[in-house]
């Protein structure tokens, strides 16, 4: 039985984004696509090329983007005075494990329990739940598209559940 094309949009949202990842002859240039945009990511330019967001900033943009949409649609749902959303983050790593510290500013004329609120369902954001949940990766190998090379007997296939 073939899917409707409601039925496939549906089990794509449901799986949630892809995207690639691929670097070549750059020392550590990682271009992305996630089917629709493309971006660079790159190591700071001490060690890198500096031509993109670092891979930490990276993470820490998705989850201040993902902050300040999902704040936004609720004030615009309860249909709240709220101008602007500004949030700061900043992540170090020590022993114990990683610390990101979130920092939001909310500007409009919202009452303390407005605010509140918003500072409530700022840990209800998609991206705050996955990292501040419990996450499993699966890593596996593929051959390249681009790699026409039979497989020698020096081929590691990875497979490994972190």
């Amino acid at each position: 039985m073939a899917l409707s094309r409601t039925q496939t949009t549906q089990e794509q949202r449901m799986a949630g984004p892809t995207v690639t990842a691929s670097i070549g002859n750059t020392d550590f240039q990682v271009r992305l696509e996630d089917g629709t945009h493309s971006w660079i990511v790159d190591e700071p330019a001490r060690g890198g090329g500096g031509t993109g967001l670092e891979p930490a900033s990276l993470l820490l943009a998705s989850l201040g983007a993902c902050t300040s949409i999902t704040l936004k649609m609720y004030a615009k749902r309860k249909e709240w005075p709220l101008e602007e959303i500004h949030v700061e983050l900043s992540m170090k790593s020590t022993a114990e494990g990683t610390n990101i510290d979130r920092r939001i500013a909310l500007k409009g004329v919202l009452s303390d329990e407005q605010r509140e609120r918003l500072l409530q369902i700022a840990n209800a954001c998609p991206m705050h739940k996955v990292l501040s949940g419990v996450i499993h990766i699966a890593s596996g190998s593929r051959r390249s598209k681009a790699s026409q090379a039979p497989p020698t007997k020096e081929t590691v296939v990875l497979n490994s559940n972190i």
